[in-house]
């Protein structure tokens, strides 16, 4: 008896050495719903940086927009020593050109559309033919290109690249591809470069058989894979990568179902409930005791906290199956992801969008939008405070480290939500 209690002892002790490894201790306060607001004349002002109305206060929008211009000069120096013929969303210039998308949507300012435009132009002349996805193949600068073309008034150019875009359509249904699933390098990748373009420029740009096709691969694939995994009853669609059924938001069921359930890819509402809901539930149910979620279905560890694996990504999908089915315990579930983001959140990995600060303190706005509940945009805020002091915590250096998924760019992307947390959208990810 005693044995096993050590035993257990000792597991409980490496689990929480583990996360110290991952992330920083949280150094903040959390919300205080019995304190007086910000701005009341009190000595210490527990919920600063939101104001007497709950909103996020003029000086700490101050000392963001501040943070913001210092940042954009820093990653503009760095990127000329970037990868050339890095033309990704994820880590190359179209990251850029959508990070500059995202300033002229906040500030209105045309030189921010034309700094876009510039790094489109430079993405779409090494684009390369060998993925479909918006992360990491062509569709992203093609969907991104006709988005700028479009807000620049120059419908010819706007064309050119939807045109581009959609020929990509026969490698995605080929029924001989050997392409996966996912958002990073898969179909579902390929059918979220499609929803955007239809967000971004009206709702029929892009047809709606043409969607229908797509995410009819999608549930087919997910069917197919399911029956040879005798998984049917349990998960009606059933998704791997590289033979491993991954869970999370980059690679896994959780970016999948995110998409399938997008209004935009208007499933049929027989199919999200007989196949999309009974698998989004099969994925709920393995989640830890802590609130998190494992990497894959075969994973016993509790280690991600990152959009790409773990709570941060499986959140979005749980907010999504809420706004989908209505069901209270998707999002009682996902707040309990939020706890265990505002926990183990701050990550050591950096500040990035994919496994970082920036990427898990979406959680905070996409939980913020759908409940208005302040505190999850106080925890926001305090998450975009850990970005404010940019590169003085001995977090490791991405490989990529100005780049939109992996480094500053996605630092950037996040501060610059905080104007309007109301419309904040996690890039190449929500809609």
């Amino acid at each position: 008896m005693g044995d096993n209690v050590s035993k257990r002892l000792k597991l409980v002790s490496a689990t929480e050495a583990e996360m110290e490894e991952r992330s920083f201790p949280n150094p903040y306060p959390d919300w205080d719903s019995g304190a007086r607001p910000s701005g009341s004349g009190e000595p210490h002002d527990h919920n600063e940086p939101l104001d007497a109305e709950g909103k996020v206060s003029a000086s700490f929008q101050k000392k963001v927009q501040s943070k913001i211009k210092d940042l954009l000069q820093q990653m503009e120096e760095g990127l000329k020593t970037a990868d050339p013929h890095d033309f990704s969303t994820y880590t190359g210039w179209t990251g850029i050109a959508l990070l500059y998308l995202q300033l002229h949507r906040v500030t209105q300012e045309a030189s921010d559309l034309q700094r876009a435009l510039d790094y489109v132009k430079r993405a779409m002349r090494i684009l390369n033919g060998r993925k479909v996805t918006f992360l990491c193949g062509d569709a992203g600068p093609l969907a991104v290109g006709a988005v700028v073309h479009h807000k620049l008034n120059n419908p010819a150019d706007s064309q050119d690249c939807l045109s581009r875009l959609l020929q990509l359509q026969r490698a995605v249904l080929s029924p001989d591809s050997d392409m996966p699933d996912e958002l990073l390098y898969g179909r579902a990748g390929y059918l979220y470069a499609l929803l955007y373009v239809n967000e971004q420029m009206g709702a029929d740009t892009v047809e709606q058989g043409t969607i229908a096709e797509v995410a009819t691969a999608i549930v087919e694939s997910g069917k197919n894979l399911s029956l040879g995994q005798k998984k049917t009853d349990r998960c009606p669609l059933l998704y791997e990568w590289h033979k491993k059924q991954y869970i999370g938001a980059a690679h896994g069921l959780a970016g999948i179902f995110c998409t399938l359930m997008q209004p935009g890819a208007r499933l049929p509402p027989a199919v999200l409930s007989e196949l999309v809901r009974p698998s989004v539930d099969y994925v709920r149910h393995k989640r830890f005791r802590s609130g998190n979620f494992p990497s894959s279905l075969s994973n016993e560890s509790d280690r991600l906290v990152h959009w790409c694996h773990g709570a941060p990504g499986v959140v979005h999908m749980l907010i999504m199956a809420h706004r989908v089915f209505k069901e209270e315990k998707y999002l009682k579930e996902a707040a309990d992801c939020g706890e265990v983001i505002w926990q183990r959140g701050l990550l050591r990995k950096g500040y990035g969008v994919c496994h970082g600060a920036a990427g898990n303190g979406y959680a905070f706005l996409s939980l913020y939008k759908l409940t208005q509940d302040k505190k999850y945009l106080y925890r926001a805020c305090k998450f975009a405070e850990w970005c404010l002091a940019y590169g003085t915590h001995g977090c490791r250096i991405p490989d990529r480290p100005y780049s939109l998924f992996e480094g500053m760019a996605g630092a950037i992307y996040y501060l610059s939500e905080l104007s309007h947390p109301e419309a904040s959208c996690f890039p190449a990810f929500e809609l």
